[in-house]
């Protein structure tokens, strides 16, 4: 915990890297405003709570000792990734009026960033091998362990808030018909990528 600063350099590094939460907030963002991208964040950030937690359990041996249970994680995270590609490839172009946005539930975008985040097995390998770098075993390790699965989702909340924000200023154009059909073919053309490349990739 002497650390921590690196801590928070390499956990700033990790989130802002672009990655599905991260696409999953800007074509949000772009499409139904920034608040309209809440939703998914709050999501994303819970996800990375659990999984984060999942890692500290015999659940997280579980996924680094078997194969099985890595395989069927990482399919099922890559099925997701591109049923959520398809279904944003085959969107129609949303206008945005004004300082509106359109109308999407809340509780529906917070339900995907979660799973998106709950069927990455990377995130269980993340964390398994990056928080006890910064954890003292000989003493508190719940307090330590709390501190820094608090700290990096927060990380999420505030940088992905700042994703958000940022394409706000891109939403002029991108709004439009041809700019709305843009972000959704260049969205849903992403999210499979990442699909295609989690169900190829070894632990």
């Amino acid at each position: 915990m002497d650390s921590y600063a690196l801590f928070l350099i390499i956990a700033t590094a990790t989130v802002l890297s672009p990655g599905p939460g991260v696409i999953l907030t800007l074509t949000n963002s772009i499409r139904y405003g920034m608040s309209g991208a809440i939703g998914g964040i709050l999501g994303i950030s819970c996800g990375t709570f659990i999984v984060a937690g999942v890692s500290a359990t015999s659940l997280g041996l579980l996924l680094a000792t078997s194969t099985l249970a890595f395989s069927i994680m990482k399919f099922v995270g890559a099925a997701y990734l591109v049923y959520l590609g398809i279904k944003l490839w085959r969107s129609p172009a949303r206008k945005i009026e004004g300082n509106g946005s359109a109308i999407r539930s809340k509780k529906r975008q917070f339900i995907e960033g979660l799973t998106i985040q709950l069927t990455n097995p990377k995130a269980v390998f993340f964390f398994m091998s990056v928080f006890p770098q910064f954890i003292d075993f000989t003493s508190n390790y719940v307090g330590q362990f709390t501190l820094l699965v608090v700290t990096y989702s927060s990380l999420v909340v505030i940088i992905h808030l700042l994703y958000a924000y940022l394409a706000k200023t891109a939403r002029g154009w991108l709004s439009s018909e041809k700019g709305g059909r843009m972000v959704n073919r260049l969205g849903g053309g992403t999210f499979i990528g990442f699909g295609v490349a989690l169900a190829a990739a070894g632990k």
